[in-house]
């Protein structure tokens, strides 16, 4: 309410009859995508390679902290510590910048990358917390099964972690899409650049900045709903075990 009327006494001209057109278009019996949808597309590619990037680099640095090696341990350390205590623009553009030309990546391979290192860091205190909290009972039985260290991790502590860290993962996996709005500064066509774009040529503030929010909420409670779908699957499994 308080939006429409700040709008109305800038004597705002709405046009939410425009909106459809940026979203879809219909010609000669065949859908086309507009450019929003377009760029939700491009927003969801990004997102999910990022996502399992920084699962697997989230993984390895929570591994490597509960390692033997101190020299993994500290590196594995500075890593999350130094990327969580720094803001991600700067991430993003040190990586498009720097890292980018030197190993060869496009925009969008730099952006997932970007993407990942920064999730990945808060990834690896996720499932820290979630190996330290199986019972120390389920190693002393691992050992005296004979299992090795990478056996008990496979067989044993992950498959329980996964169910502590499912949660925090997916208000990671949240954040993350929310985040990638980011990567419209080094002109990755996804959604918020599709819409700054669009705002640029028709003026049309109000109605596409709300609809691209619109756009992301759909996203990210989609997300949350598969996954507390996920939940309940995984313990209605775990109640029959």
């Amino acid at each position: 309410w308080l939006l429409f009327e700040g709008a109305g006494t800038l004597q705002y001209n709405w046009q939410w009859y425009r909106v459809p057109q940026y979203l879809y278009r219909i010609e000669n019996g065949a859908f086309h995508l507009g450019p929003l949808l377009r760029g939700l597309a491009v927003t969801l590619e990004l997102s999910a390679w990022s996502l399992l990037l920084a699962l697997l680099f989230g993984l390895t640095a929570a591994l490597l902290q509960r390692s033997m090696s101190w020299a993994g341990h500290a590196v594995a350390r500075v890593y999350v510590e130094v990327v969580r205590n720094t803001p991600m623009l700067v991430q993003l553009y040190l990586v498009y910048f720097v890292l980018a030309p030197i190993l060869g990546m496009d925009r969008f391979a730099a952006a997932v990358l970007a993407l990942a290192i920064f999730e990945g860091a808060y990834a690896a205190e996720i499932f820290r917390a979630g190996i330290e909290a199986v019972p120390r009972g389920q190693w002393e039985a691992a050992q005296a099964l004979g299992l090795s260290r990478q056996a008990t991790y496979r067989r044993v502590i992950l498959p329980q972690a996964v169910r502590v860290v499912l949660p925090p993962l997916t208000g990671l996996g949240v954040s993350l899409i929310k985040h990638s709005a980011l990567v419209s500064v080094i002109a990755v066509a996804d959604l918020t650049t599709e819409g700054r774009n669009l705002i640029a040529d028709t003026f049309m503030t109000f109605e596409l900045w709300f609809t691209v929010a619109a756009l992301y909420l759909a996203l990210t409670t989609s997300l949350s709903l598969l996954v507390g779908w996920l939940e309940r699957r995984l313990a209605v499994s775990g109640g029959h075990g």
